[in-house]
């Protein structure tokens, strides 16, 4: 018996990298029996068959995991967006935040295609907020490093809008990956799907990096913060003001002596992000 981590799962069939090699797997039909699913990013046990491909036998606990894109163990989070076209629905990014600050997964907020549009007020909202947040251009590699520094030795994944660019950053990052690249629609002002399932693939040392179907395919279904007061400690720039509102119990509504209503007056906060505070905190009473 053997361990690795699956790096690519399609029509039954698992690839766990292991020792440097991808071998192909089936799973015992005991998962299948427990309603057990492997999962991209899963640490597998396998037993290796004649003929070097082997069947997976157990699963490692997981530290995080996602239904849509199915994907578990992520340590970093990269979400691509771009002021340019398909221009950024903040309050789309702002519910992905969350997602990934529930699951534990470091945020990367990467502003892509700075050729067209720099992103100011996307940088301004995202670096406030106090997440890394870098701009990019896979035509020319103006932020690759970084972007590369901050997915080294971590099993990461890009999420973003169909047409943001997040198969030609994979390129820029490592042109061995070859990953076709869509283009935008003039039309529909969309781009086109070019990546069908997740992959990771590596780029060196410990690194591993994923390109995913666009935002459109992400699922918040069992990710949702329904607790309202759990809600507000998914937003780190409220995080700070904890404990200083007069209540202790404090929504930040509509709340007299409230640490965070009084940042947003005062430009700390930004109207966005609280904005979407107020939408998510709406949905969570509704379900509480």
């Amino acid at each position: 018996m053997t361990q690795g981590i699956i790096v690519k799962a399609i029509g039954g069939f698992y690839y766990v990298l292991s020792d440097g090699v991808a071998v192909e797997c089936k799973a015992r039909g005991l998962f299948r029996k427990n309603g057990i699913v492997p999962l991209v990013g899963d640490i597998a046990e396998i037993t290796p068959n004649p003929g070097g491909k082997g069947v997976i036998t157990g699963i490692k606990q997981r530290k995080n995991s996602f239904i849509r894109p199915a994907v578990a163990n992520i340590d970093c989070l990269v979400i691509v967006v771009t002021a340019a076209f398909p221009a950024a629905d903040t309050y789309f990014i702002d519910r992905i935040t969350v997602t990934a600050e529930t699951a534990g997964c470091e945020i990367v907020i990467c502003i892509n295609k700075t050729d067209i549009n720099a992103g100011d007020d996307l940088f301004r909202i995202y670096s406030s907020a106090g997440y890394s947040t870098i701009r990019t251009c896979s035509l020319t590699g103006f932020g690759i490093n970084e972007l590369k520094r901050l997915t080294t030795d971590k099993i990461s994944v890009l999420a973003g809008n169909s047409g943001v660019g997040k198969s030609s950053l994979m390129n820029a990052l490592d042109p061995g990956f070859g990953l076709v690249v869509g283009e935008i629609s003039k039309k529909l002002k969309r781009g086109k799907h070019t990546t069908r399932h997740v992959e990771l693939l590596p780029a060196g040392g410990q690194t591993l990096i994923a390109d995913t179907p666009g935002f459109e395919s992400f699922d918040f279904a069992n990710t949702e913060i329904t607790e309202k007061k759990t809600l507000q400690y998914a937003f780190p720039e409220f995080r700070r003001y904890s404990g200083e509102c007069r209540f202790s119990d404090c929504l930040h509504k509509n709340e007299p002596g409230c640490a965070v209503t009084d940042a947003l007056r005062e430009g700390i906060i930004l109207p966005s992000r609280y904005g979407s505070y107020v939408k998510m905190l709406a949905r969570a009473l509704q379900n509480s």
